[in-house]
């Protein structure tokens, strides 16, 4: 969509996981999810290499949903128009290079057109021969590209209204933070929070961070976010009269697990999807707590619970778990792999997800949820207003090998109140 002016731009403001979705930010995949090998996949924190092609097809889909049902803002787009402003451009440029250690290619950028400037910043920019042979002999990219972007909802959380900007635990991802900052600082003009401004030590990403309700958190401890990043937002929101925090500990391995959007997602007021080891504390989720942390006032009181059904039915919600990969553990743990419980909601009860997840797919419909293709979507021969609960499918096999699904490629920007 064209870019609005300052006094129609949305304005951020995120009070759960359901609510009716107002606006949204995507980053359609572009070349740089294609500047890997086998030998540097792992590096990019991907478990396979991608064909941009048939990634083209499977998103073109997915974004013609939410190009059907809401306002949809694309990082390019933004970064482009921000990028028009010479000091802004011009931070943004050295702090990019700097994070590099690649000063020397700031005045090289500056004087390039903004869209290629954009596109460097995104897609990477490749050694010329001249400075440090050795170094990017390997790597071939002065500025490595940001091969994780289109996951909107890493780098930068919306959080009530302000948006977290997460201080991530990779360094091949820490550039997606820069752009973020400038957009939300700068476009979206809101109030921004990063945890390593108040412990440098602190980690968190947007996959951890789930909003249950204007007084509740859900976060996942992991390999991504940390016990540090998490003590930053009980800090955060300590003075409130009454809040929350449900903390769901996560195994470090395998990489499926890395967020808490991969084992559990909002579905509906009262509905959500769940990978069952998690929920009977089986397999690599023994003995990995679930703790409910209770503010008041700045009082801050840790309770153990039996999972996280139980820590949620403690704050007065009563959920009801549609499991990943319906009844069958092994099918289980296969469409888990493939982001089988990384569902997105664009409503209550109405929700986007892999349809490659046949039996989470199967298990949905038969929780009552009608099952439609985002094809019919996008092409508007369906209206998902038309039903009371409902999935739509988009088909995906080569998303899921870079390790996310739809709740990890978007980053909601506004959401009605429930």
């Amino acid at each position: 969509m064209g870019l609005s002016e300052n006094s129609t731009r949305t304005k951020v403001n995120v009070s759960s996981e359901i609510g009716r979705l107002n606006a949204v930010l995507l980053h359609r995949p572009g070349p740089e999810i294609e500047c890997m090998t086998p030998a540097t996949a792992a590096e990019a924190l991907y478990s396979d290499i991608l064909n941009k092609g048939i990634v083209d097809d499977e998103y073109r889909y997915f974004c013609g949903v939410f190009e059907k049902v809401t306002k949809v803002y694309y990082v390019v787009d933004i970064l482009e128009h921000l990028l028009e402003d010479d000091d802004l451009c011009n931070s943004l440029v050295t702090q990019s290079c700097k994070a590099e250690e690649a000063d020397y290619l700031v005045d090289d950028l500056m004087v390039m057109p903004i869209k290629d400037i954009a596109k460097a910043l995104i897609e990477g920019f490749r050694y010329r021969e001249g400075k440090d042979p050795e170094r990017y002999a390997a790597r071939r990219y002065v500025l490595r590209p940001l091969y994780n972007l289109f996951f909107t909802r890493d780098a930068s959380s919306s959080v009530y209204d302000r948006v977290l900007i997460n201080s991530m635990s990779f360094d091949v991802r820490k550039r997606e933070n820069l752009i973020y900052k400038a957009i939300f600082k700068h476009y979206f003009k809101c109030e921004i929070m990063n945890a390593q401004d108040w412990n440098h030590a602190a980690h968190t990403e947007g996959g951890d961070v789930q909003i249950g309700r204007p007084d509740l958190l859900c976060i996942g401890q992991g390999i991504r976010t940390d016990a540090k990043g998490i003590e930053f937002l009980a800090h955060t929101f300590k003075e409130k009269p009454k809040f929350n925090i449900i903390v769901q500990q996560l195994p470090h391995h395998p990489e499926s697990f890395i967020h808490l959007d991969m084992v559990y997602t909002f579905l509906d007021r009262d509905r959500c999807m769940i990978y069952e080891p998690m929920l009977r504390k089986t397999a690599e989720f023994a003995g990995k707590a679930t703790t409910l942390i209770e503010i008041d006032n700045g009082k801050v009181k840790y309770h153990d619970c039996k999972d996280m059904l139980q820590a949620l039915k403690r704050v007065g919600l009563d959920m009801e778990p549609v499991f990943c990969g319906g009844e069958d553990l092994w099918m289980q743990q296969r469409e888990q792999w493939h982001s089988g419980a990384n569902f997105f909601a664009m409503a209550p009860g109405k929700v986007i997800g892999y349809r490659r997840n046949s039996h989470t797919i199967e298990a949905l419909d038969k929780a009552g949820f009608s099952v439609l293709k985002a094809e019919d979507v996008a092409e508007g021969r369906v209206s998902i207003d038309d039903y009371k609960r409902c999935v739509v499918t988009f088909a995906a096999s080569e998303l899921p090998r870079a390790g996310g699904g739809a709740r990890c490629m978007t980053m909601p920007i506004n959401r009605c109140e429930l």
